[in-house]
Order: structure tokens, then C-alpha cells, then sequence
């Protein structure tokens, strides 16, 4: 089969030579049962490499499993790729199986590969060098025939030499290493073609006519960054498609919709401290509500521990396992000398007449016990109130420019449109 109609199949668009290349290797190495390691950054689209490898291997018609193994916790991920014997753990009701067994005969894609726990690694390397395992709770080994192809996004010799991957287990899996190239590296004209391939997909979608580029935004698109690669170029698609009411877009408006180069931290190693998403979520927003709030309570403490009298602090309490199973009330004294920090304030609940009670805590008290809010007044200042304040003094500032609004809070456009759209 061709390369044209192996990307018709796959849905993967472009012409660029590293791309056809390692399409190529997919199809020449997907006959064997040799392991596949495949890198790129995030968002290139790697998951179409191990799907090749699967239909043009003679494992087609057995089972293709993909697993995120970012995505499973680290106390279970023995147990989703190995399965389990009944009682081996705490909530383990009956025997099931594991992925390896499940899918014997056919592919597994463990994605993300370099986010597995060193012991999961040592399990992993022995299924890949004797293909036998032994299910969570058991002795007893069962054997497997199953194809690897591993991806991830991470630097692995470096992830070994920080002591966070193991060398054989690297080795074993990169038997075959296909790299897919990251969007910038590819020809520009597969950035234009990717993203007039969205547009089509948006306006069939949202039943509406597609957006087009005038030449000066046609040349911002192809020679930007695209730090999030694929997935940001698909991203940024959608927001014009749905947002922008004149159809032809110029170098000015697509230029509101990408992040300046200059500010750009992607791509960045899985598990980076300073990695982020488009898809920074409202509690960023949240947060900084919450700490303009506790600075008014910090301006209130003179007038507030004026007050006389005692008030209560509403304590959590748990199971033995960490679950909240209600509250305990203890009471103290305001400003004694048992706990001469413990205040009160008030804030208003949304869309109610009722409001809630902040309970403060000294320092030396948080550790075991963690604030609650209760049931107190009226008329005070709520949350969403604070939070759509915050999003019109950004506006303001910036004299309604969205992006730069955007940037002043912390958040992204995306989750910035959403909160307009709430607070209508």
C-alpha cells in the first residue's frame, strides 16, 4: 500500500519527509514482533504510529489496547496491566484481568511510557524479555504474546540518568525508534493544509461557513512557533471558527489567538514542574479570588477581634482512611491567650439571602485541622460576585483586549470565554 493511502486510512495529513519517513518504518517494522519506541513532543500525533503498526501486522485481528499510563494511578497500574488475584488489596472483590492478558495475541500502545513507577518497569521488562507475569496477589506465573509499541514526549537518557527510568527496560523498548517531528520542523504548506483540513471539520460541525486566511495571516500561521503542535493548531482552529464572525481572517485577529513566542514554555518533558495546558482550569481564578478575600479578612482582624464572646470552629472528622464522615464542633474564646487568632467573617452564598462563615485558624492549628466554612448572615461579598470584579478590572485595564485580560488573571482565553459566557 501506498503512502497516500495509508494517511487517507489514518487520517493523517501532511507531506513533510520525516513524516513520510516514519510512516515508512511503521509499515516496514509491523510484520515483526519487534518493540517500537515512538518520540516526539506532545500534540505531534504519535498515536497514529502504533495504530500502522496494528493494522498491517498479523496481529489486525486481535485486540489493539491503548494505555495512558499517565493517566492510571501509580497504586493501581499493576493491577490495570497485570490484573489481580481476589483479596490481594483492599476493595479487590473478585479475580480480573489485566491488560497483557486481555489483549494476548493482539498490540498494546503504552503511551506516555516514561510515567510508570520503577517497579512497574522491572514487571514491564520481564513481560517484554520471557513474556510471562504474575497478576497482583499471585505466585503464579502466566505466560502472554503480546506487541509492545511504547510512546513518550520525555528525554528518557535523561529520565535514566536522573534514576527515573531503567536503562534495560530503554533498550528493550527501542528495539525500533520512529520519531515523529514536531510541526515546526515539517513543511509549511502541512501547517496550512492541517489547518484548512480543521476548518472544514468545524464548520461541518457547527453548520456554519469556514473561516479562510488572508496572505499576511496565511504567513503568520506557517511560520509561528505552534509550541503545542498539532493539538494547539487544532485548537486555535476551533476558537476562530466558532468566535469570529467575519469569515476572512487577518494577520491581526489569528495573531489574538497565539500565545507571544517570547512567552512560550512548551513544549516541555511530561512531568515538568513548569509545564501547562491550553486548558487551564477556573481554579487559578478561584484561587485568586479567595486570597483578595482572605486579604479584606486580614484589614477586618482589629474591628474583628473586638468582638466578645465565644464562637465555634467546626473541626472535619475522618475514617480511618481519610474520608470525611462529618463535622465536630469545639468552642473557643476570642482573643484569649489559647488561640488569640481565631476570627470570623462573613461572606455571602451566590444567588441566596443567606451567607457563610469564614472560620480563620493560628498557624500552629493547621496542621491537623482545616478551616470549614458555616451558616451565619446576610449581605456580604460572595465569590462569584469577587470573581466577575476581578475579570471587569482586567477588562477595564486593558481596555476589553481578551487576551491581555487573559494574561492578568493567569488564565487562558479559552477559560476567559467561558467565564463571560457564565457571567453572561
Amino acid at each position: 500500500m501506498d503512502l497516500t493511502s495509508i494517511k487517507e486510512r489514518f487520517g493523517i495529513i501532511g507531506n513533510d519527509t520525516m513524516l513520510n519517513r516514519a510512516i515508512e518504518i511503521a509499515t516496514k517494522v509491523a510484520g515483526t514482533d519487534l518493540s517500537v519506541l515512538v518520540t516526539g513532543e506532545s500534540g505531534v500525533g504519535k498515536e497514529s504510529i502504533p495504530q500502522i503498526i496494528h493494522q498491517f501486522s498479523p496481529r489486525k485481528h486481535a485486540l489493539y489496547i491503548a494505555v495512558n499510563c499517565g493517566a492510571i494511578p501509580e497504586g493501581t497500574i499493576d493491577s490495570e496491566l497485570f490484573g489481580h488475584e481476589k483479596g490481594s488489596f483492599t476493595g479487590a472483590t473478585e479475580a480480573r484481568k489485566g491488560y497483557f492478558e486481555v489483549a494476548d495475541g493482539g498490540t498494546i500502545f503504552l503511551d506516555e511510557v516514561a510515567e510508570l513507577p520503577l517497579p512497574t518497569q522491572a514487571r514491564l521488562l520481564r513481560v517484554l524479555q520471557n513474556g510471562d507475569f504474575m497478576r497482583v496477589g499471585s505466585s503464579k506465573v502466566q505466560k502472554c504474546n503480546v506487541r509492545v509499541v511504547a510512546a513518550t514526549n520525555v528525554n528518557l537518557k535523561n529520565a535514566i540518568h536522573s534514576g527515573k527510568f531503567r536503562e534495560d527496560l530503554y533498550y528493550r523498548l527501542n528495539t525500533v525508534p520512529i520519531v515523529m517531528p514536531a510541526l515546526r520542523d515539517r513543511n509549511k504548506e502541512d501547517i496550512y493544509l492541517l489547518f484548512r483540513k480543521f476548518v472544514l471539520d468545524f464548520s461541518d460541525k457547527y453548520k456554519m461557513p469556514a473561516i479562510k486566511l488572508d496572505p499576511q495571516a496565511r504567513e503568520l500561521l506557517e511560520n509561528y512557533r505552534w509550541p503545542g503542535n498539532i493539538r494547539q493548531l487544532k485548537n486555535v482552529a476551533e476558537q476562530m471558527s466558532v468566535l469570529e464572525q467575519n469569515r476572512v481572517i487577518s494577520a491581526g485577529t489569528l495573531r489574538s489567538y497565539l500565545p507571544a513566542e517570547s512567552d512560550n514554555t512548551l513544549p516541555v518533558p511530561a512531568g515538568d514542574p513548569k509545564s501547562y495546558s491550553d486548558f487551564i482550569s477556573e481554579r487559578d481564578l478561584f484561587n485568586r479570588v479567595l486570597l483578595k478575600l482572605q486579604k479584606e479578612v486580614e484589614e477586618m482582624r482589629s474591628e474583628l477581634n473586638a468582638l466578645k464572646g465565644r464562637e465555634f470552629l467546626e473541626i472535619p472528622r475522618k475514617n480511618a482512611d481519610g474520608r470525611a464522615i462529618g463535622y465536630g464542633q469545639e468552642s473557643f474564646k476570642n482573643g484569649t491567650d489559647n488561640n488569640p487568632n481565631v476570627v470570623v467573617t462573613s461572606i455571602s452564598q451566590p444567588d441566596s439571602g443567606t451567607a457563610q462563615t469564614i472560620t480563620h485558624i493560628p498557624e500552629h492549628m493547621t496542621e491537623d485541622v482545616t478551616p470549614v466554612i458555616i451558616q451565619e448572615s446576610k449581605n456580604s461579598l460572595s465569590i462569584q460576585d469577587a470573581s466577575e470584579e476581578l475579570i471587569k478590572k482586567a477588562l477595564e485595564k486593558h481596555h476589553g483586549k481578551r487576551k491581555a485580560a487573559a494574561q492578568e488573571l493567569g488564565i487562558s482565553e479559552r477559560t476567559l470565554y467561558r467565564k463571560l459566557k457564565d457571567l453572561k
